[in-house]
């Protein structure tokens, strides 16, 4: 019989690999071995992408392999989700998270959310294309910690201001740290539309964001 430690390495290893064809049958042989689906996700997945991120960092993987890592750790979260009881992973913060109106693209943003599950944040992923009104309701229904905008494109950027406008004007402005991203994206322009800081990669974004939470 292999050892908790041994079982919970094969899946880590399984993320860095981007192994997504074994990683389903790794984490059935975690729960037969009776692991819990929590430490199965805590201690073997997160770490794992914990190492994708430090690779990234260091330029030994690229955006292809992030995402990859990503879908890896989504297979692995499917098979597990029935194992996971709602109240057995205690999350750090909760993030509304979505690509502003008039942008489709989604890749950034989807790689922003994963790592941050993978982190233990709550997140509520609006889409793409998402209008200042969608981002103020979430916030209202969902009271996160933090708001996270995505943009591509030149042309739809001056969407994240209007944003932190309407925030303001519904007396919600000061309830949330505002985490902006996206190709065109600097730190001037954040402190020119009133956002708490521009993230240059998703590694450095969710850094970011773990550090608001823990200063709680």
């Amino acid at each position: 019989m292999r050892s908790r430690e041994e079982i919970l390495n094969k899946i880590k290893d399984a993320i860095v690999n981007l192994d997504i064809d074994n990683i389903r049958e790794l984490c059935m042989n975690a729960i037969n071995a009776g692991i819990s689906a929590y430490d199965i996700v805590m201690k073997g997945m997160a770490k794992g992408m914990e190492i994708v991120g430090e690779k990234y960092e260091r330029n030994e993987y690229f955006l292809a392999e992030l995402i990859m890592a990503g879908e890896v750790m989504k297979e692995g979260m499917k098979f597990l989700e029935p194992y996971l009881k709602s109240d057995e992973i205690k999350k750090v913060g909760k993030v509304v998270i979505g690509t502003v109106r008039g942008d489709l693209h989604d890749i950034g943003k989807n790689i922003v959310a994963t790592l941050l599950s993978a982190a233990g944040f709550e997140v509520i992923d609006l889409g793409v294309d998402v209008p200042p009104e969608k981002f103020v309701e979430a916030v209202r229904e969902h009271n996160p910690d933090i708001v996270g905008m995505s943009a591509l494109l030149t042309t739809t950027m001056i969407e994240m201001e209007n944003v932190i406008k309407a925030l303001k004007e519904a007396g919600l402005r000061d309830k949330v740290k505002i985490i902006i991203g996206g190709a065109p994206i600097t730190s001037e322009f954040a402190e020119k539309i009133g956002a708490d800081v521009a993230a240059k990669d998703a590694i450095e974004g969710v850094n970011i964001c773990k550090s608001w939470v823990m200063k709680r």
